[in-house]
C-alpha cells in the first residue's frame, strides 16, 4: 500500500513537473524598455505596485490571439483579457511607474522563458491625446503596429531584441507589445508605460 502511494505521488509529481515545463515554454515579457508588469516584479525592483500575482509571473500576461481585430476585449488589454492579473487594466495617469522614452530608433528586447514557435513580434503605441484615465481600448491606440517583424514559425532564442523607429509622440504614451505564438490560439501581451520626448 505505501509503495502504491509513492509510486502514485511520483507519477502526479513527474505529471506536474512536465505540466508546468509546457507551460513555461511559451512565456515571456519585455525588460527593455520594462514592460508595466515587469516593474511590477522583484526583477523590475517592484517599482509598480498593487500588481496581484503578476508580479511573481510577469512571463504570463497570455491571451487569445490576433489583436487588434481580435484578441482580449477593450478594457482588458493590458492583461491580455487574463483574469489573474486584472489589476494590470486600471488606467489612471499616475497609476504606474512611467519609463522617459524618446522617439525615434530604439531598441525592445523579450526576454523569453523558454523558446516557442512564433509567428510575429508586433508593436502599437496610443495616439496623441488618449484619455490616460479610462482603461485601455482599441480606440487608444494606432492600430498598425509601427514595427513588427515576422518569424513565420520559427523558433526563437531566449532573447529577442527588435530594432524599432517610434513615431513622434509627446508625454504619457503606452506602447504594447504583442508576441503571438504559432501553434497555440494565444499570444502574450506587455504594455510599456512611456514618458515621450522627441
Amino acid at each position: 500500500m505505501i509503495k502504491s502511494s509513492l509510486l502514485m505521488t511520483s507519477i502526479l509529481l513527474f505529471s506536474t513537473a512536465s505540466l508546468a515545463e509546457s507551460n513555461l515554454a511559451r512565456h515571456g515579457y519585455i525588460d527593455n524598455p520594462p514592460s508595466r508588469a515587469f516593474l511590477c516584479s522583484s526583477m523590475g525592483k517592484n517599482l509598480n505596485t498593487g500588481c496581484g500575482a503578476v508580479q511573481y509571473e510577469p512571463q504570463s500576461v497570455e491571451g487569445p490571439k490576433g489583436f487588434p481585430e481580435g484578441g482580449p476585449q477593450d478594457g482588458k488589454i493590458a492583461s491580455g483579457g487574463n483574469n489573474n492579473f486584472s489589476q494590470l487594466n486600471e488606467q489612471t495617469k499616475d497609476r504606474w511607474h512611467k519609463i522617459n522614452i524618446q522617439s525615434g530608433k530604439k531598441e525592445f528586447s523579450w526576454s523569453l522563458t523558454a523558446p516557442h514557435r512564433t509567428t510575429s513580434w508586433q508593436f502599437f503605441i496610443t495616439k496623441q491625446g488618449w484619455d490616460p484615465n479610462t482603461p485601455l481600448t482599441r480606440d487608444d491606440f494606432e492600430l498598425k503596429p509601427f514595427c513588427e517583424r515576422q518569424d513565420n514559425g520559427s523558433t526563437p532564442t531566449n532573447r529577442v531584441q527588435i530594432n524599432c523607429d517610434i513615431p513622434e509622440r509627446t508625454g504619457y504614451q503606452i506602447i504594447l507589445g504583442v508576441w503571438t505564438i504559432a501553434d497555440t490560439a494565444n499570444a502574450f501581451y506587455q504594455v510599456i508605460d512611456a514618458n515621450m520626448t522627441k
